[in-house]
């Protein structure tokens, strides 16, 4: 299994995170994304509105690697930050089905190479998949 339950668990409660790309002339972009893990394949569908038409669409089907920080805070008072990065591969797709009905035809699937998790269930961790 690419991630750990703690992960899934953190995953499954979240509905948002931040997919960061590079253009083919080294600019970064990061916007916030829509997201679905399939923890069976260890992989994550990123979808969307007009997803085709999106920078970070073009970048990825350009051969953009990605990252995706999923986080948030689980108190403020005592302060307590708790998230998930997940850098990989990143493929674009068409004419798929979308993951939810008002969603484009276009996804990007994200392929783990590097799972880095803090606040989960234990101290800052980092591992490659």
């Amino acid at each position: 299994m690419v991630f750990t339950q703690a992960e899934l668990d953190y995953l499954a409660g979240q509905r948002i995170g931040r997919l960061a790309t590079v253009s083919p002339a080294g600019q970064v972009e990061n916007n916030p994304v829509g997201f679905f893990v399939d923890a069976t394949a260890g992989t994550v569908t990123i979808g969307g509105h007009a997803l085709g038409a999106s920078k970070k669409f073009r970048n990825v089907q350009r051969g953009s690697t990605v990252s995706l920080v999923v986080d948030d805070l689980a108190s403020i008072e005592p302060w307590v930050a708790r998230g998930l990065e997940i850098r990989g591969t990143a493929a674009a797709l068409t004419d798929h089905e979308p993951p939810l009905p008002y969603f484009s035809h276009e996804i990007i699937t994200i392929t783990p190479t590097k799972l880095v998790s803090w606040g989960l269930d234990g101290p800052r961790s980092s591992r490659r998949v």
